[in-house]
């Protein structure tokens, strides 16, 4: 697929190479091949048929073989479709049999979060284990000086957030005059976080003719920039649309009364097995949190206000089960993949589609079925409809009140087991925020979208005059 040579990078005037800004070559995925017609090792074929990885998926069929070869790839395909594994195997058959010198990695993946970070070596760990692969995973959060002494002592492949790999570059730690293979995953949303010149002053420290992997549910004008200064004659490997969704998914838009909201959510997280739910503000899923809390419910707050160690044990304790509600801001909407997780509830919307398709790919991973169900107030209806709109998403809209079967029958709702005190006082809990003698508080887009419709409404009001 796509084996013809590419071009060598032009030299600038100074003399060093530099990437050319050729139009990217696109290819569509083909039907899913066997791992062994992909020209993978046999030992790493032997380890993947123990773990169950038999047959690959389209996004890994349609890269692997030029990756493999030592060709750029951007790999466009939805969330929970192996993206991972794609990027993974041709990067450690690569770069097999070859010895990383203290402080100097040989290949890099830049992440966006500590929870993708930590994904990724998880992924990643038994194929490197196979073909005698060194893994170091670098991210903040964690103590610097035990990530800079795993790097003295040689690590091939390093999995980092660009923040704490810049650090470890400032401090003489880490050098990547070495790096032959360089992986964004998630490049849009590094793009999105601001990393950008963080990931662009780590991509002009390694050498101009190494391998470049970018991999995202989404490949949008964010890393346009990214493609034209960094990559060479790259093959762009789509199997998705840019807005798809996936075939297994549910999605339900569900109309409830602003004062119903969080006795309709606190019902939600009620249903038997587990639950992953949005909210937009840090302070919002500490509040919603304590209330499910004391609800009677199992439930864990998971944001960048938290440190990594609370952040991974609190993810243990939701993939384990002993955990069955987990609140969160888009922290968690990449870079988690929990088993049989069938259920993602945005209480809060997400701001636009690409958040949308993130936060609901936790659901419906590998070929797994689930929904996404998001709570919508009447002033949120023309904003969500558009963001749905862009999202390529058709979803079922259902008007539903705390309590009803309908309700129910969508989302498995029930009473929560300390119902009579769901506000942890005598007062029924009216909402995040709400405390008795001062009004409730709200986030800023909930005020914006707040004075937009009041200001709609007064232009009615005056145009009807």
């Amino acid at each position: 697929m796509n084996a013809h040579p590419s071009s060598s990078p032009e030299t600038s005037p100074a003399g060093k190479s530099r990437r050319t800004a050729t139009p990217p070559e696109s290819v569509d995925g083909p039907p899913a091949a066997s791992f062994d017609a992909l020209g993978l090792p046999p030992a790493l074929l032997k380890t993947m048929t123990g773990l169950g990885v038999t047959e690959p998926f389209p996004i890994q069929a349609a890269t692997l073989p030029d990756a493999l070869a030592g060709r750029d790839v951007l790999g466009r395909a939805r969330t929970g479709s192996g993206k991972t594994l794609a990027f993974g195997l041709p990067l450690l058959v690569r770069i097999a049999g070859r010895r990383a010198e203290p402080k100097r990695p040989l290949a890099l993946v830049l992440v966006s979060t500590r929870e993708l970070a930590q994904q990724v070596s998880d992924a990643l760990t038994p194929y490197a284990r196979t073909l005698g692969v060194r893994l170091a995973t670098v991210v903040g959060g964690l103590a610097i000086n035990r990530q800079a002494a795993q790097l003295r002592e040689g690590a091939d492949v390093v999995v980092a957030t660009p923040g704490r790999l810049a650090d470890l570059v400032s401090r003489r730690d880490c050098h990547l005059n070495g790096v032959r293979i360089t992986v964004l995953d998630e490049a849009d949303q590094m793009c999105n976080l601001g990393f950008l010149p963080q990931v662009t002053g780590i991509l002009d420290q390694v050498p101009a003719d190494g391998q470049r992997l970018l991999f995202s549910a989404t490949l949008d004008r964010d890393v346009d920039q990214l493609v034209r200064s960094h990559l060479h004659d790259p093959v762009v490997a789509s199997v998705d649309p840019a807005s798809a969704s996936v075939t297994t998914m549910e999605h339900h838009v569900l109309t409830i009364h602003p004062a119903d909201k969080y006795a309709t959510a606190t019902e939600i997280a009620a249903r038997d097995g587990r639950v992953l739910m949005f909210l937009d503000t840090k302070a919002g899923v500490d509040r919603f949190t304590r209330h499910l809390r004391a609800s009677g419910l199992r439930a864990a707050a998971l944001h960048s206000g938290k440190s990594q160690p609370q952040r991974t044990h609190t993810l243990a304790q939701f993939v384990e089960g002993k955990v069955t509600v987990l609140v969160a801001t888009n922290v968690a909407a990449r870079g988690i993949h929990v088993d049989a997780l069938d259920l993602v509830v945005n209480v809060d919307p997400p701001a636009d589609a690409k958040d949308y398709l993130h936060r609901g790919g936790r659901t419906a991973r590998a070929g797994e079925s689930g929904s996404v169900v998001t709570l919508v107030t009447p002033e949120q209806r023309r904003e969500v409809n558009r963001m749905m709109s862009d999202a390529g998403i058709r979803p079922t809209i259902t008007p539903v009140r705390s309590g009803e079967a309908k309700l129910t029958a969508i989302t498995g709702a029930k009473r929560p087991p300390d119902g009579s005190r769901a506000g942890g006082g005598n007062a029924p809990f009216r909402g995040l925020g709400a405390r008795s003698g001062r009004p409730a508080k709200e986030s800023r887009k909930t005020t914006e979208a707040r004075k937009a419709a009041e200001a709609r409404a007064a232009a009615r009001v005056r145009k009807g005059r």
